[in-house]
């Protein structure tokens, strides 16, 4: 026969799978590159995804933290909204009590139940019922927080933005780049130090390079930061809101 030799129908069939497959797959034989509509800091070293989500976070105006912080041995629960010039949130202490805090530029004010002032009352001592049914006076009230008393600089970190962030995106050791994954459906590069030990911090791969989740090393807890810019309303509650507890919130030492 003189005419054209035909391929091998194996091999027809390839070219038309290949031809078929190359918006999923980018092509037959060709790894799809993982950085393709991201930001790109995927591309870079372990200590310059750090260094960009740093900066991302100093820029920022406003952020949500919520997640688990422990502080000194003690863990704390936390749902905050911050920005430069104050947060508002809730903080609950394990084994404790849960109270509200809402600072306003320096003005910090605790919203707390009854057993909390009652048990402050108190200096950590078992409470009477006369001392719950005093402090049943401030349930559901604000209670300014002198700017003396121990717990303003203790209660107000909660509330800081910087200090608070500053503290979270502290790593120790080795920079190493961890796997890709996901955090709330935004693709993410995760940096360790320490082989994972001295923290790790997940990266947005979108848009500004934002730390979205935060693993704090020696088991300090693990948070997740959102709203990033997202701007709220911050302002002092009303006089009704609010009421004297007329010394320091901080236990008196018996």
């Amino acid at each position: 026969m003189t005419g054209r030799a035909r391929a091998p129908r194996s091999a027809a069939l390839l070219a038309v799978v290949c031809a078929g497959a190359t918006v999923a797959l980018s092509g037959c034989g060709a790894e799809e590159d993982p950085d393709k509509g991201t930001n790109g800091v995927g591309k870079l070293s372990p200590a310059k995804i750090e260094m960009k989500a740093r900066k991302a976070a100093e820029k920022a105006e406003a952020v949500r933290v919520s997640g688990n912080v422990v502080s000194k041995g003690q863990t704390y629960r936390i749902k905050m909204r911050l920005k430069r010039d104050g947060g508002v949130g809730e903080v609950s202490a394990q084994g404790g009590a849960t109270f509200e805090l809402l600072r306003v530029r320096s003005d910090l004010y605790l919203k707390a139940g009854t057993d909390f002032w009652a048990k402050q009352e108190k200096g950590g001592s078992e409470p009477t019922k006369s001392d719950v049914a005093a402090a049943g006076k401030l349930e559901g009230k604000y209670v300014k927080v002198p700017r003396n008393d121990p717990a303003y600089k203790q209660l107000s970190g909660f509330t800081d933005m910087g200090v608070l962030l500053d503290g979270l995106l502290a790593m120790d050791g080795k920079r190493e780049a961890g796997d890709r994954g996901q955090v709330d459906g935004v693709k993410t590069v995760r940096v360790s130090a320490g082989a994972g030990r001295g923290g790790t911090i997940d990266v947005s791969l979108k848009g500004s390079p934002y730390p979205l989740r935060l693993q704090r090393g020696g088991d300090a807890g693990t948070v997740q930061l959102s709203g990033w810019n997202r701007g709220f309303e911050l302002s002092a509650p009303s006089k009704n809101e609010t009421v004297d507890y007329g010394k320091q919130i901080s236990p008196s030492k018996h």
